[in-house]
């Protein structure tokens, strides 16, 4: 008996449906015990009935639902919420569902900052679709946004999460297979620098960050990885230390070090209620390394601004 699955993507850019496809041939393996009655990213999925007649949202039922994405506007949580209603268990696939994600960097600003951004230049033309304060946004007909861009589990109950940005093909592989087969699905639960196997002598020389361009160079080109120094002792920003590990998949080594580039923590904390920018700050203090060299501390928290991890500055009145 095969196991019926629904995908949904909700605030996100497809990365993790491509991780799906890139199980290559093992997704042919998938196929042969789950069938795919949903997933809007590669078949054609309407919500409201494929003749458009029904009047309210519905998906297929299903064993496993997948969802990629954040929460970001009203569409987002009925989605999620029909998602929830249809399916028994459900997948938060990807950083951006299990923790916010890219996107969860708007938090750092109310909408009313983010839209006069991005919709009050003169070379836009909304003049035909001004919302309720007069303001020139694009507001007809698109769906009512959210104070903030949520992770999944803020809105709707999640039972298993596939953290990564997007999430490794043989991660995704190892959750469909464990679910048909009723095993118990094991991820990686250490930080990066635990499967990191470059060079660690304790704390570095340098006092203070250097951008990870400027030299010296910081590994010898084909030098093995066991042979580099560890890129945090040589004071380059790596959130290794705070970034749960898994991103090689089965192959170990992380993907970022491996290609010589310093971790910038797409899996998310090593705990699923950790603070990135808190802890990456210690680490950096542990390590030797003035935190004042560091230009700004928002994007420590890149992969991870949703469960009120990113807020807007506060804003002092006016005097009059």
């Amino acid at each position: 008996m095969k196991v019926n699955v629904a995908s949904e993507w909700l605030n996100s850019c497809s990365g993790c449906e491509i991780s799906i496809i890139d199980m290559g041939e093992r997704l042919l393996d998938v196929l042969q015990v789950a069938d795919i009655v949903h997933l809007p990213a590669l078949m054609d999925s309407k919500y409201f009935g494929q003749m458009g007649d029904k009047s309210h949202l519905s998906i297929p039922k299903a064993d496993v639902g997948i969802i990629s994405g954040s929460i970001r506007n009203q569409e987002h949580v009925e989605v999620a919420e029909e998602m929830r209603k249809k399916c028994n268990i459900i997948i938060a696939l990807g950083t951006c569902a299990t923790h916010g994600g890219i996107p969860s960097l708007s938090n750092s600003y109310d909408n009313e900052e983010t839209l006069d951004r991005y919709y009050s230049t003169e070379s836009t033309d909304v003049e035909n679709n001004k919302n309720d304060t007069g303001k020139g946004y694009p507001a007809k007909d698109i769906p009512k946004l959210l104070d903030a861009c949520y992770a999944l589990d803020e809105k709707i109950k999640v039972d298993i999460y596939l953290p990564g940005c997007p999430p490794h093909p043989d991660h995704i592989f190892h959750a469909l297979t464990a679910l048909v087969s009723g095993k118990e699905l094991k991820l990686p639960e250490k930080s990066v620098c635990d499967t990191c196997p470059t060079i660690r002598k304790g704390k570095g020389d340098l006092k203070k960050l250097r951008r990870f361009l400027e030299a010296p160079l910081y590994g010898a080109a084909g030098e093995s990885l066991d042979k580099m120094r560890c890129l945090l002792e040589q004071g380059f920003l790596c959130m290794g230390p705070v970034t749960r590990g898994g991103c090689g998949g089965d192959a170990k080594d992380p993907r970022c070090i491996s290609a010589r580039v310093p971790c910038r923590g797409c899996y998310g904390p090593v705990r699923h209620e950790g603070n990135q920018r808190l802890d990456m700050l210690n680490a950096l203090v542990s390590n030797g390394i003035d935190i004042n060299s560091l230009p700004e501390s928002t994007s420590l928290l890149r992969f991870s601004g949703g469960h009120g991890m990113l807020r807007p500055k506060f804003k002092k009145k006016k005097e009059i």
